[in-house]
């Protein structure tokens, strides 16, 4: 069952109440659907005002399949699980990721699990990226990106996870590191 705090802000920019949503997308079959097609139906069902309507439409479509009982929170579409956790802090994008580097790069391990292969780093124009495969088939993946006033916000994705409790296994370690920034 969705939270009702994921419903409250699909609700907040959408303009539309929750039950709303629910009884338009089970009149058009959404029960039935797989993840892309709810997603592609709650944007034909997207009032035109709505900004960011696709993106939208994807918080939509999972908070409807949770609700639905297609999937759990911290579910992918695919059937694994993947939690996510971010953090802002001072200095540019460039500075977190060299903090975060000097604090985890050299690591063999995170949570216990060893470390599948060394952590790689890449960037683009608005963006600085840090990925590292664990040997327990999982992935994580933090994005970095400057905010205003001197910040950037530090964003770390963990996936394939093959559990829920895997994600309140995993958050606090992540959070515990985030913290360290």
């Amino acid at each position: 069952m969705t939270k009702p705090s994921n419903t409250s802000a699909i609700v907040s920019a959408t303009g539309r109440s929750w039950d709303d949503w629910v009884e338009r997308l089970e009149q058009a079959g959404a029960r039935e659907m797989a993840h892309t097609a709810i997603a592609k139906l709650a944007l034909e069902l997207m009032p035109e005002s709505v900004e960011r309507a696709e993106w939208w439409a994807q918080g939509t479509a999972i908070a409807y399949e949770q609700h639905a009982g297609l999937r759990v929170p911290g579910q992918s579409c695919t059937g694994d699980f993947q939690l996510s956790t971010s953090r802002t802090v001072t200095g540019d994008m460039d500075a977190a990721l060299q903090a975060w580097v000097e604090l985890a790069g050299a690591r063999e391990e995170f949570g216990g699990v060893e470390v599948e292969s060394p952590a790689a780093t890449s960037s683009s124009e608005k963006w600085r990226y840090w990925r590292v495969p664990l040997a327990d088939g999982t992935r994580v993946a933090l994005n970095f990106s400057d905010k205003k006033n001197g910040k950037s916000s530090v964003g770390l994705t963990h996936t394939k996870l093959d559990s829920a409790e895997a994600i309140d296994y995993w958050k606090p370690v992540w959070k515990d590191l985030l913290a360290q920034l």
